[in-house]
């Protein structure tokens, strides 16, 4: 028999980059992602915003500004995530930016 050295493709994993702690300074970016759910549905995240925010309130003002719907979710390794209805990765990014929450160096976009 010969044998063959198959590479079977891993599905695609959001999350992946964010694992990789081993990289220094990973804690400290802001990650805005997009996730495809079923048809054209997207959902946003936004995960690694400082503790001392106020994740309620971020996300009143996104939820107004976007005309968007969105909740707040507790993960237990990565902690509070912001999510949006709709792919809003630019939109997140500018309002952070203008907000003056976070820099712009400091954002990470990940998605399709």
């Amino acid at each position: 028999m010969v044998e063959l050295d198959v590479q079977i493709p891993n599905p695609f994993d959001p999350f992946s980059e964010a694992e990789d702690s081993d990289s220094p300074g990973a804690k400290d970016y802001v990650h805005i992602r997009v996730q495809q759910r079923n048809g054209k549905k997207c959902l946003t995240t936004v995960q690694g915003l400082k503790k001392d925010f106020s994740y309620n309130k971020i996300l009143k003002d996104l939820k107004k500004e976007f005309c968007c719907n969105g909740n707040v979710v507790q993960d237990k390794e990565l902690g509070k995530i912001i999510q949006l209805q709709g792919d809003q990765r630019k939109n997140v990014l500018q309002f952070l930016v203008q907000a003056e929450i976070v820099k712009k160096d400091r954002i990470k976009i990940h998605g399709f």
